[in-house]
């Protein structure tokens, strides 16, 4: 099974180096130097790690075959693919890889439906879950346990519990009562 694990950003520098926007948990294993990844587009790889090392908190890569700025410039957004077992599992047990989570339904412990997963963004403080919801709109939902309380696989769902406000208009509505309410009124 072939997984985007980064997309390729601009040059750092003038010997090569890019920076990278990782799109997998496990850097550490998939962009690790030595590491062969097929690109999207395909003309653009496969590409080979070189170096990895994390500047100002960005991951930057170097790839076998790019010294300067304009090799490394013209990669600029190209996906990097790594091939993964589709068995393998996280050692974790309440670690999943972006491939098991995408397209889950996410509901409400009532069963209400809210959307689906059709992004896992992985931001420095937290993973965020995107989901459609069926108008088409987006919400975020941060992939904590306090907001996802349970995700089973065997039922393509994921069930939320979100404060008010992050996936509907209760706080909106809150807050108008409480306006109403200090007024005098």
């Amino acid at each position: 099974m072939q997984l985007v694990v980064a997309r390729i950003g601009r040059a750092h520098g003038v010997k090569g180096e890019v920076t990278v926007e990782v799109r997998t948990d496990e850097p550490e294993l998939r962009l690790a130097p030595g590491a062969v990844l097929a690109t999207d587009p395909a003309s653009a790889g496969p590409l080979t790690i070189e170096t990895g090392r994390v500047h100002s908190g960005r991951l930057l890569l170097r790839f076998e075959g790019v010294k300067d700025r304009s090799g490394a410039e013209a990669l600029r957004n190209t996906l990097l693919i790594a091939e993964i077992d589709p068995e393998a599992l996280p050692e974790e047990p309440d670690e999943y890889y972006d491939h098991q989570l995408m397209d889950l339904d996410v509901v409400l412990a009532d069963g209400t439906e809210i959307g689906r997963i059709t992004e896992i963004s992985h931001l420095p403080s937290q993973d965020l879950f995107i989901v459609e919801r069926p108008d088409g709109s987006e919400v975020m939902i941060p992939f904590v346990g306090q907001i996802v309380t349970e995700i089973d696989l065997a039922a393509q769902k994921a069930v939320v519990d979100p404060p008010p406000g992050l996936v509907d208009d209760r706080a909106e509505a809150a807050s108008r009562r409480d306006a109403d309410t200090g007024d005098g009124n």
